[in-house]
């Protein structure tokens, strides 16, 4: 009976999964566009926002990167063009995010058990995944999962769904890939505001993460890479209006609320919180935080919520003003350069989507 009580009043401590980050990979299209080209154009396309140009400046955002040339998006474009056009460059980009990670995990297109693959600025029947196996060799049984619909938040949800599968394949490998082209969705004939502030904010990119189940000793004969600790999420009620898309006759309509950065602020600390007493941890655990750099004025809450300087958020500022914000993608761009930059310790990546929702993934470095 006491051992019930005890089970039911003690937090519960973060189980540390038998799964570590084997390979991380990126990557962008073609074209580089810098936010003064963007901003110019937008005096062309949407005058009735001149009251509102500094938003461009105030971004955080130098450059960005877009599957097509800059004229492409200044005519208006059907379903089938855009459709056409991402899934002729998802799948360029995720072939070599593919190739890129599973050669940094040590391993052959082979060894992959699962492939797990998410977006949310395109579609695409049979599914990317389907497609992209009959690029690359991987095996026939490769088992597969596409997941639509998580925004921006799918970068981090889609690492915590694919961890959860990966912790059920004793000494196997999946493969997370997340591609998003958020420029394909760029309507130039929308003349709402929202369509204005996300034409200074989205770019397109892609990445590939390759987990490893180490539950077996399979730890690929190298010094162990990230370890993933513990995820979660949350979901906000009645907040649709927040994110998501609209679908018109032309493409995807973009929703955005100029309330995203105040509903943050009231309501992303308890939600973190919540997710840490549930893990047994406290913001003092942790030796850095990996944020979706949705722009300047989300981190700017962040850090408010989080207690911390801006250097703390630092790799995100770093994603978002040399690639924008590239929706799902963006928050590996992130978790790469923590990696790359000699990042040690407990860190916290953090994501939010359509929902409203937030997504958390804690790792060791």
């Amino acid at each position: 009976m006491l051992l019930d009580v005890m089970e039911r009043t003690e937090p519960r401590r973060a189980k540390i999964f038998d799964v570590e980050i084997a390979g991380v990979a990126t990557a962008v299209p073609a074209y580089k566009i810098d936010q003064a080209y963007i901003t110019e154009r937008s005096r062309i396309y949407h005058p009735q926002f001149a009251h509102m140009e500094s938003l461009f400046a105030n971004t955080g955002i130098a450059t960005r990167y877009f599957c097509e040339p800059a004229d492409w998006y200044t005519v208006p474009r059907s379903w089938e063009e855009r459709t056409a056009s991402f899934q002729r460059h998802a799948i360029d980009l995720l072939e070599r995010v593919s190739v890129d990670a599973i050669a940094k995990a040590g391993l052959e297109l082979k060894d992959i058990s699962a492939i797990v693959t998410n977006t949310i600025t395109g579609l695409a029947i049979p599914s990317l995944d389907a497609m992209l196996m009959n690029r690359l060799d991987f095996a026939p049984d490769t088992e597969r999962l596409p997941i639509f619909g998580i925004g921006c938040g799918g970068g981090v949800a889609g690492l915590a769904r694919s961890t959860r599968l990966a912790q059920t394949f004793p000494g196997g490998n999946v493969l997370f890939l997340t591609v998003d082209l958020c420029s394909l969705c760029l309507r130039i004939n929308d003349p709402s505001a929202a369509m204005y502030v996300s034409a200074a904010l989205f770019g397109d990119g892609a990445a590939a993460v390759v987990l490893r189940n180490t539950s077996t000793g399979n730890d690929g004969g190298g010094r162990a890479g990230a370890r993933v600790v513990a995820v979660g999420e949350h979901l906000w009620r009645d907040t649709e209006y927040i994110m998501g898309w609209d679908i018109k006759n032309d493409g995807f309509g973009v929703v955005l609320s100029a309330k995203l950065p105040s509903l943050m602020a009231e309501r992303l600390g308890s939600a973190l919180t919540g997710f840490l007493d549930r893990h047994g941890m406290t913001l003092k655990d942790f030796d850095g935080f990996l944020l979706h750099p949705g722009g300047s004025k989300v981190l700017d809450v962040a850090e408010g919520i989080l207690g911390v300087k801006p250097e703390a958020l630092e790799p995100s500022r770093t994603v978002l003003h040399d690639f924008g914000n590239m929706s799902s993608a963006t928050a590996l761009f992130v978790l790469q350069y923590a990696i790359k930059s000699g990042r040690r310790g407990r860190h916290l990546l953090c994501a939010f989507g359509p929902g409203f929702s937030a997504y958390f993934v804690v790792v060791d470095l």
